[in-house]
């Protein structure tokens, strides 16, 4: 935005425009995302606490709200407003819809609301891929995938995976609905050209049998908690963050993306805390492998469990917007903002 204090269009920007401005640019997004990690770990950004709105007549439903600001060389604030409708699915709708709002840093006026789920399925993708790709650079390049959970996510996952430079012998898939699981691993056999997939029967053949592991459930509670089941020390990507028991992420070595954040909300490692009473098993953030601050082991299971943060949001979003409004796709909402002229002096006639 301009650094003029002069109001700015509003713009809708709807999901077919995000998702046009997005496709086929994994490369690109994941530099982006890493770059948004480097500022939060800068100092660049504010991320507050998210809020969770609940309901006692619904209470597996929930609306979290992430306000965030972005400073570097393009400054943004804003806030994405995501729910979380499980019994959507029954109804034959997407669990999660979402908005994100952008906001200018020098006036405060929103600019720009943008159709959000694509946006916050890109940056958890993004985010992990980054994180897979920092995490496994002293290990060898792994040979066999799983995805645990095989939901819309599981495959925004993938899809950001594959711009990593892996060439997996095997996929593995599990899911507790055989029809979820059966579709997506015919998804990988097609995206892939043909690179075998196997559908494991339960979640322990899969973990036993994995070099990484994606976990991309709805979990509410931890349920895997056997630590031998890890004994062959792969690099657990823990998206859905509460799939692992408290021994599993004790006997771990531990990656946040912030520490503050992921350490609530009956997080797995948030569960671990209670537990021990401290944060010691917590080894650093993402931040502090990409910077070289700390060196990740080959020979432990390593867990990256990522909370998800607003100022990823506001990067892919405003990314998003650059781009429809260099594309000369954006349409401004006239008259959005409206008796712009009420702080005149008395007496001045305003047009």
């Amino acid at each position: 935005m301009s650094s003029e204090a002069s109001t700015p269009d509003f713009c809708v920007v709807p999901g077919s425009t995000v998702h046009r401005m997005l496709d086929g640019r994994q490369s690109e997004l994941l530099e982006l995302v890493e770059k948004g990690y480097r500022l939060h770990g800068d100092g660049q950004t504010v991320n507050p606490p998210s809020y969770f709105l609940r309901f006692a007549d619904r209470p597996t439903a929930r609306i979290i709200a992430l306000p965030a600001s972005v400073g570097g060389s393009r400054p943004v604030d804003g806030l994405k407003w995501i729910s979380s409708f499980p019994a959507n699915l029954d109804r034959g709708l997407p669990r999660a819809s979402a908005v994100l709002i952008l906001n200018d840093p020098v006036t405060g006026y929103p600019y720009a609301c943008l159709e959000s789920s694509i946006i916050s399925a890109v940056r958890t993708a993004a985010s992990a891929a980054v994180a897979a790709r920092a995490l496994s650079a002293g290990r060898p390049a792994p040979r066999r995938v799983g995805y645990l959970g095989t939901g819309l996510i599981a495959r925004y996952l993938h899809s950001y995976l594959g711009a990593l430079d892996w060439r997996p012998e095997e996929y593995a898939v599990h899911d507790l609905s055989p029809q979820y699981a059966q579709g997506f691993a015919e998804h990988l056999t097609e995206v892939t050209d043909g690179t075998p997939v196997r559908v494991h029967d339960s979640a322990e053949e899969l973990v036993r049998s994995c070099d990484v592991i994606v976990c991309a459930t709805t979990a509410a509670a931890p349920h895997l908690t056997d630590t031998s089941w890890f004994a062959h020390h792969p690099l657990v990507l823990h998206v859905s963050l509460r799939d692992l028991g408290t021994d599993v992420i004790l006997d771990g070595f531990n990656v946040v993306d912030d520490v503050e954040h992921v350490l609530k909300a009956n997080t797995s490692v948030h569960l671990a805390e209670q537990l021990t009473g401290g944060r010691e098993f917590l080894n650093g953030t993402l931040y502090d492998v990409l910077t070289g601050a700390l060196s990740v082991p080959a020979d432990r299971t390593v867990v990256f469990s990522p909370f998800g943060l607003g100022v990823l949001d506001l990067t892919v979003g405003a990314h998003v917007y650059v781009r429809a409004l260099d594309a000369g796709e954006l349409q401004p909402v006239h008259g959005f903002f409206h008796d712009l002229d009420r702080h005149s002096a008395p007496g001045t006639v305003t047009r």
